[in-house]
């Protein structure tokens, strides 16, 4: 059985209710654009925006779907369409979720992306996605060829760098309680659509731990 976070939950004037759930199954069917993905992370001028999505490709793939695999180096980086994703890793017979990516975000291997080795991390996809494919092979060849590219690549490595800093920072030092606030206020979508089970491992804690922060924030 999927649970699901759905009741109503207020703190600190925040207010998470029927009526935003509303709106928030609404922005489940909003789409990005690659177009808008790529300015996100920098500006380019249009031949070199061109020639950047002439190597992109758009792949559906259905829930479940496992689009990075530990243990092998990824050849391929992607961008968010539609639908949500988690990245996890295998412990101790079970696996613990670390990152959650949802539209316009992107899906990739740090690991295989910067130093060519085999990535930790996997990757699943949490809904039926529509995802942007772009190969690493042809994204380095765009960087030795055009210099704007290069530099929309150093800014897209600093953006997932600083992305990375942020979530080692927070399960550093915030709690449970404040992570969760955290998610409730930055990505408040997710709560609709993310099971019960992998909000609560990312927490670092049970689902029954998970239910006392619910009711101790109503």
């Amino acid at each position: 059985m999927q649970f699901y976070l759905l009741s109503s939950i207020k703190f600190n004037n925040f207010i998470v209710n029927n009526k935003s759930i509303i709106i928030f199954k609404i922005h489940q069917f909003l789409k990005m654009d690659i177009s808008a993905i790529l300015d996100q992370i920098f500006q380019l001028p249009q031949e070199s925006k061109k020639n950047l999505l002439l190597t992109t490709n758009l792949v559906r793939y259905p829930k479940g779907h496992i689009i990075l695999k530990a243990g092998k180096v990824e050849s391929s980086i992607y961008f968010i369409k539609k639908g949500i994703v988690r990245a996890y890793i295998d412990e101790d017979n079970s696996n613990v979720t670390f990152w959650f990516g949802k539209e316009g975000e992107t899906i990739i291997s740090m690991k295989s992306y910067v130093e060519n080795q085999n990535g930790y991390e996997n990757i699943e996809l949490l809904e039926d996605c529509e995802l942007y494919e772009l190969k690493t092979a042809d994204l380095d060849r765009l960087f030795n060829s055009d210099i704007h590219i290069a530099n929309w690549g150093r800014k897209f490595a600093e953006r997932e760098l600083i992305k990375t800093e942020e979530r080692l920072i927070s399960k550093l030092f915030k709690n449970a309680s404040e992570r969760y606030i955290d998610l409730l206020k930055n990505n408040p979508e997710l709560i609709q659509r993310i099971q019960l089970g992998h909000i609560a491992s990312y927490l670092g804690i049970t689902q029954v731990s998970l239910s006392r922060i619910r009711a101790e924030l109503k």
